[in-house]
């Protein structure tokens, strides 16, 4: 599985691990796991095993395989700094990318601590972040906003938040060190709703600090059930330099 992708910030997912379990009130309506549940028993299928976690090595080499330049959700299916997942694994991941410096690796977790030791164990003074890998945290409300701190202080070049769903107003946000800002609502049959000033705030604190601002999507039933424009306008900023 991986290429093309419906997702508005990158280009294709590669997902070398798929499943995952539930860690915040984000998860809560999680469209992966409604996604693979739908397929739960059916012989022969990618997600016949559901949402159960499972490492997929024969995936490994998918990006090898991409001759064109593209940015990569990396386990858009799953959390590559989840607790069951193995560190050899996770450093043979990171391999993978080190190795494909063509591509883009977009790497995105709620486990930012686990992330922050092993970042720091495998990089760190000694030897430097890939480029072409970029790291970012979910943050949905206040509390989890510590993600945002062990973020920064994560060695990497490219440092980005993914703020969906929002569920609630995010004040203060502190973006020393972060390079990137992606905000979206909730989708699906019970979406909670995201309040435009709630947004307003963030892109306000972006245009402040001048971290590229992306805004996904309002959210509601349908992913573009309303649309992704803020004020009128849409906005689709990257970090400078580093789109492809």
């Amino acid at each position: 599985m991986g290429g093309a992708t419906r997702i508005e910030w990158t280009d294709a997912t590669w997902n070398p691990v798929t499943g995952c379990t539930t860690t915040s009130p984000g998860c809560d309506h999680c469209y992966a796991l409604r996604f693979a549940e739908r397929f739960r028993g059916v012989r022969g299928h990618h997600y016949e095993q559901g949402f159960d976690l499972k490492l997929h090595p024969d995936r490994l080499e998918q990006p090898a395989r991409w001759r064109r330049p593209r940015r990569v959700f990396v386990n858009s299916m799953s959390d590559l700094f989840h607790a069951r997942i193995q560190e050899d694994y996770i450093r043979r991941v990171f391999d993978v990318m080190e190795s494909v410096p063509r591509h883009c690796f977009q790497v995105l977790t709620k486990r930012s601590g686990r992330m922050r030791r092993f970042m720091h164990k495998h990089y760190g003074e000694d030897r430097a972040t890939p480029p072409n890998v970029w790291l970012g945290v979910s943050v949905e409300d206040q509390a989890r906003q510590v993600r945002v701190r062990h973020l920064q202080e994560t060695p990497a070049q490219i440092r980005f938040l993914s703020i969906e769903p929002l569920l609630e107003r995010l004040n203060p946000l502190h973006l020393d060190k972060i390079h990137w800002v992606i905000v979206g609502g909730e989708s699906g049959p019970r979406a909670r709703k995201m309040e435009e000033d709630w947004v307003r705030a963030i892109r306000d604190e972006c245009e402040r600090c001048q971290t590229p601002f992306f805004f996904k999507q309002w959210g509601g039933r349908w992913p573009k059930s309303n649309g992704r424009k803020l004020d009128d306008r849409t906005h689709d900023d990257m970090p400078i330099g580093k789109t492809l």
